[in-house]
C-alpha cells in the first residue's frame, strides 16, 4: 500500500461545486487514469480519499490538499502525467508526494489557514485599518451564525489567528486572513469581514495556505 499526498489549486471554473461533488470530480478522474485506489470493507465500500479542510462553495485556493492510499505503488511524476489528463479546467495539480501510511490524518493535521479576500467599499484607508486593529485588540468577540439545526454561538475572536491589509484602493481593499481550523472551531472569512463592519458579502475569497503541525 501507499499512501499519496496532492496538493491543487480549485480555481474560478468550479468554484461553486459543493465539498462532495469535489470528492467525486476527483474520484472519476483517478479511476479514469487508472490509479490503484484502495477502497474501505464492508458492505459499501468507498475509496480512501480524504480532504484536508472543506472548502466554502465561493472561495478558490492554491492551497488544497488531499491524501489517497493505493493498493500498488506509483510514481509522483506518473500520477502527475496520468490524472492531469483526466482534470477538468479549474483544478490543477502542484505537488504530489509520497507520505508515510502511519502519519495521523491529514484532517486532523490542520490548525491554520491563510485567505486572500477581496472587499467592496468605500471606507477610508484609516477606517480598514482601524477596523482591523480594534478586532485584533479584543479579548473576545461573542458571535451566531445560523444553522439547519439552529442559530450556532461562539467566540470568533478565539478562531481569528492575524487579519492586515493588502492593498486600498478607492472603492475597495484586500485583506490577508490567516484563521484557525481545529478540532475546536474553523475560522469563515466572510464572518470576520463581516465582524469588521464590511457590509457587503466579499467580492473574492481566496485561499493560499493550509498550515499544518508538525
Amino acid at each position: 500500500m501507499q499512501r499519496l499526498r496532492i496538493r491543487f489549486s480549485r480555481g474560478e471554473e468550479i468554484k461553486y461545486i459543493s465539498h462532495l461533488d469535489l470528492i467525486r470530480l476527483w474520484q472519476r478522474a483517478l479511476n479514469r487514469a487508472g490509479i490503484p485506489l484502495t477502497y474501505s470493507k464492508g458492505f459499501n465500500p468507498h475509496p480512501q480519499i480524504s480532504m484536508a479542510l472543506a472548502l466554502a462553495m465561493g472561495v478558490t485556493s492554491e492551497a488544497e490538499l488531499m491524501d489517497i492510499t493505493l493498493d500498488k505503488f506509483v510514481s509522483p511524476h506518473s500520477f502527475t502525467a496520468a490524472v492531469g489528463q483526466q482534470l477538468p479546467r479549474g483544478i490543477t495539480v502542484s505537488g504530489v508526494y509520497n507520505t508515510p501510511l502511519t502519519m495521523p490524518s491529514l484532517q486532523s493535521q490542520v490548525r491554520q489557514a491563510e485567505y486572500i479576500v477581496g472587499l467592496v467599499t468605500e471606507k477610508t484607508r484609516e477606517d480598514v485599518e482601524s477596523a482591523i486593529n480594534s478586532l485584533l485588540d479584543k479579548e473576545s468577540l461573542p458571535w451566531q451564525h445560523q444553522r439547519d439545526t439552529g442559530p450556532h454561538k461562539y467566540d470568533l475572536r478565539a478562531l481569528i489567528e492575524d487579519l492586515w491589509l493588502i492593498d486600498w484602493r478607492d472603492g475597495g481593499c484586500t485583506i490577508g486572513m490567516r484563521l484557525r481550523c481545529d478540532s475546536n472551531g474553523s475560522g469563515r472569512a466572510e464572518q470576520v469581514a463581516a465582524a469588521l463592519g464590511f457590509e457587503q458579502y466579499p467580492e473574492s475569497i481566496h485561499r493560499t495556505r493550509l498550515i499544518l503541525q508538525v
